[in-house]
């Protein structure tokens, strides 16, 4: 393999130049890894765009870059695992920028944006995996089931690790959740554990609440007062009685 010895002083200049680029203004979903011995591979992590079978993913790939380079086009290879026509089992790429098509004016950022938008448009016709190109113009719903199959399989990112504090508050906030109605979004009230007692009346005077009675108290002070109030009636009878009593006596006198 070629180093940064083989290649010619100017192109050796002209790649520091396109790289620094690539790697302070890279293309969209795409990320050039730079290796300042070696220019002769470069190294790329091409995201699967949006609305296609490889959402969500990120492939790894490489250039490589002859010794009479940019007179020949670099060769392409997919290091990631992917299903599509244009890419062969062993990860070589297929298309006609690095073939036929090639120009030693184009520079390695448009070679990368046209591997991925190959991506986003595979041409069946020159296809390397003549699996996926045949699955694609026959059933284009079986091809992309296993295109996503792949991709769930090789090029999904890693999930991050949680840090310190956050599966509890995650937890927290599973519980509040779950303790929310689900059509008015509004909290449970769970039954209490203890039945509340009066607020003694210094406490509610010294903090301007009112007393608040449970419902066994109240339920003990409406009796209480029933009785209070049939005492009282009785009472009453007695006295009316030794009333008209009185008078029958006096009418006798």
């Amino acid at each position: 393999m070629a180093t940064n010895e083989n290649l010619p002083p100017n192109v050796i200049k002209q790649l520091a130049r396109e790289l620094k680029n690539l790697d302070e203004s890279p293309p969209e979903g795409i990320k050039v890894v730079v290796n300042d011995d070696d220019f002769t591979t470069i190294f790329a992590d091409i995201e699967g765009p949006a609305g296609t079978p490889y959402e969500n993913g990120t492939f790894r790939m490489k250039l490589l870059l002859s010794h009479d380079f940019p007179q020949s086009p670099p060769k392409g290879y997919f290091l990631t695992k992917i299903f599509h026509p244009n890419i062969a089992t062993n990860g070589e790429i297929c298309v006609n920028t690095l073939k036929k098509d090639w120009n030693p004016s184009l520079g390695l950022r448009h070679v990368l944006i046209v591997v991925r938008c190959l991506l986003i448009e595979p041409f069946p016709e020159s296809a390397l995996n003549e699996q996926a190109g045949k699955m694609l113009l026959e059933n284009y719903e079986e091809y992309a089931k296993h295109a996503r199959l792949y991709t769930g399989i090789h090029a999904l990112k890693p999930k991050p690790k949680c840090q310190p504090g956050i599966s509890e508050s995650t937890t927290a906030l599973n519980v509040d959740q779950a303790n929310m109605v689900s059509g008015d979004q509004m909290p449970l009230l769970s039954a209490p554990s203890t039945v509340p007692t009066e607020v003694p009346a210094q406490n509610a005077r010294d903090e301007n609440v009112v007393p608040v009675l449970s419902t066994e108290s109240a339920t003990v002070g409406a009796s209480a007062a029933q009785k209070t109030e049939g005492m009282v009636t009785v009472k009453a009878q007695i006295d009316r009685r030794k009333v008209d009593a009185r008078k029958k006596s006096l009418k006798r006198l």
